[in-house]
């Protein structure tokens, strides 16, 4: 059976004390979630390091990168690389979220090249 993803994008709310406590919140329910879902949350970029210590050994919880680059590496000043935050720990990204598609003009092109980007670097993508 296909495991199910129940996500959570914080956007750009919630400072990394209210992310921790709302990750304890929501690690204390787990033990009654089944294992073939996964809960996955998607914090802003400076609290994805900080949260995935805290979610170490813990089961069926991950997180997720809002974004990533569609470029391996270079001088692209504000982005992050796709094996950067692999690296990280992180297991996760979103690509071609809405709001991005809409204020930031992304295009099919540069959201393939974002997931290919992306898969490369091991990523698991939700589009």
């Amino acid at each position: 059976m296909r495991k199910k993803i129940i996500a959570g994008n914080w956007k750009m709310n919630l400072n990394i004390a209210e992310g921790s406590q709302l990750v304890n919140e929501i690690t204390a329910t787990l033990s009654a979630l089944p294992d073939h879902k996964e809960v996955v949350i998607a914090p802003p970029f400076l609290h994805c390091t900080t949260l995935v210590q805290q979610l170490q050994g813990k089961n069926n919880i991950y997180v997720a990168a809002q974004n990533c680059s569609s470029f391996a590496q270079g001088a692209y000043t504000g982005e992050v690389a796709a094996t950067m935050i692999s690296n990280a720990g992180i297991q996760y990204v979103i690509i071609g979220h809405s709001e991005r598609r809409s204020y930031f003009h992304e295009t099919e092109a540069l959201l393939a090249d974002k997931v290919n980007q992306a898969l490369a670097a091991g990523l698991r993508v939700i589009f």
